[in-house]
């Protein structure tokens, strides 16, 4: 059965980057020659991926509200503020899928801005997934040498089921309980299960070859 939902995009960015030493959303990507001034950087290229495949792009912040604000509405995104970012990325996580309700879509793609984001033909690829499923799967998450990640997709019933766990849950552990009511759709993107969180990390992804 061919489902026809609509869809708000989420991108959590509302931690501190502590082991980064700087916003993570701010690193340039792709990356550049050093001499080369770019003003691309992960959130924004993230904002493009997304908006290709929803109607909306939510990017939820925290103290860096004004920081990333700006970026934001630079390339057509809207900002949400975790009132406390504190209690970790879980509470981001329903601020945004909150958001994409009270806009009125029943069903949202959440990436994290900790990640070269992916590209757009592999969100389009998991929002068809989506469409295309059966009524019992309420999720597509995308995997990648048996690595699951982002972004992921969450129908209604997910982001209800994220909406009544406390806020310092875990969106795995709510996955984890269903997963007969997720499809693992395999990907050719290894981004999608690569998080980056220190600046050896980033200098390592920014020498592969591209």
């Amino acid at each position: 059965m061919f489902r026809a939902p609509s869809f708000g995009g989420v991108i959590l960015a509302a931690g501190d980057s502590s082991r980064m030493g700087r916003d993570k959303a701010l690193l340039p990507w792709p990356p550049v020659e050093a001499q080369v001034v770019t003003k691309h950087t992960f959130l924004s290229t993230a904002i493009r991926s997304l908006s290709s495949a929803t109607d909306f792009v939510l990017v939820v912040v925290g103290n860096n509200e004004p920081l990333l604000a700006p970026i934001a509405y630079a390339n057509g995104a809207s900002v949400v503020t975790n009132p406390d970012a504190s209690r970790g990325q879980f509470s981001s996580l329903q601020v945004g899928v909150q958001e994409v309700l009270n806009r009125g879509r029943d069903a949202a793609i959440i990436t994290l801005v900790d990640r070269p984001p992916v590209s757009a033909a592999t969100v389009r690829a998991l929002r068809e997934a989506f469409e295309a499923a059966p009524d019992n799967i309420w999720a597509v998450v995308p995997e990648f040498n048996g690595k699951h990640g982002h972004p992921f997709v969450a129908g209604r019933e997910m982001i209800e089921l994220f909406l009544h766990e406390p806020p310092l849950g875990n969106a795995r552990d709510v996955e984890h309980r269903h997963r007969e009511q997720i499809q693992y759709l395999p990907v050719s993107e290894p981004y999608v299960a690569l998080n980056i969180n220190t600046p050896e990390d980033y200098a390592r992804l920014v020498a592969q070859p591209s």
